[in-house]
């Protein structure tokens, strides 16, 4: 064996044994994250919807949710200094339907993200006790809200989360979205994250939450975490700090989230999540290593491999096992969560341009550049 096919050799044993890491908890992840459950009986319903500039979808949203069975709600939407004519199309549905209610946001004080701002204005406004905050561009079934309400009750969690279907019109949308489910089930073991509670085990997705009012006070609401612009992670972290349990659920069968339309969207929706979770400065190196060595090291030893000379059959057994197990993650939930083939096939690609922008996130805020939302920076304190 020679120095040069050695080498190989070892750089695939890693880049397998890094890929084994997600395989294996993908496999196992994939029946602890279960859909919710059917819908029964519960306490009335506080929709509650941040919006800044969505008159695109206000109505579709609109319609779909006040289709709701099961569930007794109001619909409570703030409108968020919209610049559009969202404030017009909210107003026109609150006088024809007496469930939808139109709040005025109070101008953004300094410090706080917008649309963290609005979310807790919504939870003051509720009057009921089950708050269920969604986005605007998420498309619910008419049966969405009275499961995910039933799943937070049947979880007996103080709040719980579910990650609807992504849909993904544009190109870097169809490579990269995917990878919310891939990192997600791939790297968070789900069983040991409901049985310690920690906050470093802590998951979640900004497009749904449902928590009870008490809970949410208890927690510290939106106003503990008012200068994030990641909802997502930061919110059930502060739960569990605060003592409480927090769940997540597969609602890919319930609502569907178009999140962004441009490349460019993708891109700016990416990066500014990006330093509170995995680009963040204590988890991107480790991330790193786990994503680069096992997703995207596998591809490239295996064009090295076939296009070089003097390998033994040894190293190229092991580097092609490598290479299937970092595919193994995206091809055993391509029919779970109705992704793209084509998506799948590009994966180490996806990981490589996600790893970048994690990098590039970091470096725009060492540089002092500030992430923002809805088109407004976040205002320094």
């Amino acid at each position: 064996m020679t120095e040069s096919d050695f080498t190989l050799l070892i750089l695939a044993v890693l880049a397998g044994g890094l890929a084994l890491l997600p395989a294996t908890l993908t496999w196992k992840n994939l029946g602890l994250f279960q859909r919710s459950p059917d819908t029964h009986t519960s306490d009335p319903v506080s929709i509650l919807v941040p919006v800044r500039n969505e008159a695109a979808v206000l109505d579709g949203f609109i319609v779909n949710v006040l289709a709701s069975q099961d569930v007794d709600f109001e619909l409570v939407v703030l409108n968020d200094a919209s610049t559009d004519s969202s404030a017009h199309i909210i107003s026109e549905w609150s006088q024809r339907d007496s469930r939808v209610r139109l709040i005025h946001g109070k101008p953004l004080p300094n410090g706080w993200c917008g649309k963290q701002h609005a979310c807790h204005q919504l939870a003051e406004a509720a009057h009921n006790n089950i708050l269920v905050f969604i986005d605007a561009d998420v498309t619910v079934q008419p049966d969405a809200i009275a499961r995910s309400v039933a799943f937070l009750e049947d979880s007996k969690v103080d709040l719980a989360s579910g990650f609807p279907h992504q849909e993904t019109p544009t190109f870097l949308g169809w490579l990269l979205l995917p990878l919310i489910h891939f990192v997600l089930l791939g790297f968070l073991p789900l069983s040991r994250s409901r049985h310690s509670n920690s906050a470093s085990l802590a998951a979640g997705c900004g497009q749904l939450f449902l928590t009870t009012r008490d809970a949410y006070r208890r927690a510290g609401g939106h106003y503990a975490i008012k200068s994030s612009l990641h909802d997502g992670i930061m919110l059930p972290r502060l739960f569990r700090r605060a003592g409480l349990r927090t769940d997540i659920f597969d609602a890919s069968d319930l609502a569907s989230c178009r999140m962004y339309d441009t490349n460019r969207d993708v891109l700016q929706g990416l990066m500014k999540n990006a330093t509170e979770g995995i680009g963040s400065p204590k988890t991107i190196i480790p991330f790193t290593l786990l994503l680069g060595g096992g997703q995207v090291l596998p591809a490239m030893l295996v064009l090295i491999f076939f296009f070089g000379t003097g390998q033994s059959r040894m190293t190229g057994l092991v580097i092609v096992s490598s290479f299937i197990l970092s595919y193994c993650p995206r091809f055993l939930t391509l029919a779970r969560f109705r992704q793209s083939v084509g998506s799948a096939l590009f994966h180490p690609l996806a990981v490589g341009v996600f790893l970048g922008i994690q990098w590039v996130a970091l470096g725009r805020r060492a540089l002092g550049f500030k992430a923002s939302w809805k088109g407004r920076a976040l205002r320094p304190q």
